[in-house]
């Protein structure tokens, strides 16, 4: 079960919209791995630190994009 409502969302929305969004092109992807980078500094593996969730999703939608966007290396 979701603990935030739709209202707790739409307050929170535009606050992290710039940090949370799907990345589209090299320059956004670039910058939710740096965002990523400096989570896994602070949070490292701690799963019960209140942004551990926000780290994971921001996780999730790096790798999309890299599955999409980033050749992958073969060994030859």
């Amino acid at each position: 079960m979701l603990a935030a409502s739709l209202e707790d969302v739409r307050a929170v929305c535009p606050k992290i919209a710039g940090a949370l969004q799907v990345p589209h092109t090299e320059e956004e992807y670039r910058q939710a791995v740096r965002l990523l980078d400096a989570l896994i500094d602070q949070i490292g593996e701690d799963e019960s630190h209140p942004l551990a969730s926000f780290m994971e999703v921001l996780g999730v939608l790096i790798e999309k994009y890299e599955d999409e966007h980033v050749a992958e290396i073969t060994d030859p």
